[in-house]
């Protein structure tokens, strides 16, 4: 999947994103700062119709929404250290629980995820518009 987006279009991409992967559940975001991961894992909570408020967990290492099929997990592993911080956190158990987990900065735990993952790479074309694409 290939995508040039802007932020009008955000929730349009979010559904298609949702019908490509309907099947899988681990995803990395993979992105600089400010390239647009946490407002589009926000479109994707919305595209599934999360319950509770979508926040960034960059503080919290984990957030968990629930959504008409079960639990969703938003993890920031931007303040972490290394892979053992991560375990401590409740990483490893989010990612291999079955429940989708949207990760961001998952370059700072690379050995910890299962090989299905699919990978999202979000680049900033412009202001108002970002490249998305994925890998698995």
């Amino acid at each position: 999947m290939n995508i040039i987006f802007s932020i009008n279009d955000i929730a349009a991409v979010a559904a298609q994103f949702w019908t490509k992967y309907a099947d899988e559940k681990i995803f990395a975001f993979h992105g600089q700062m400010g390239a647009g991961k946490t407002t589009f894992i926000h479109a994707l909570c919305d595209a599934k119709k999360v319950s509770s408020t979508v926040s960034s967990p960059t503080y919290s290492i984990i957030n968990q929404y629930n959504y008409t099929h079960g639990n969703l997990y938003h993890i920031d592993l931007y303040r972490l250290n290394d892979e053992e911080e991560a375990i401590r956190s409740g990483v490893e158990d989010a990612l291999y629980s079955g429940d989708i987990c949207l990760v961001e900065w998952p370059e700072k735990t690379p050995h910890l995820f299962p090989a299905d993952t699919v990978h999202v790479y979000i680049t900033h074309i412009d202001a108002h518009t970002r490249n998305m694409r994925t890998a698995q």
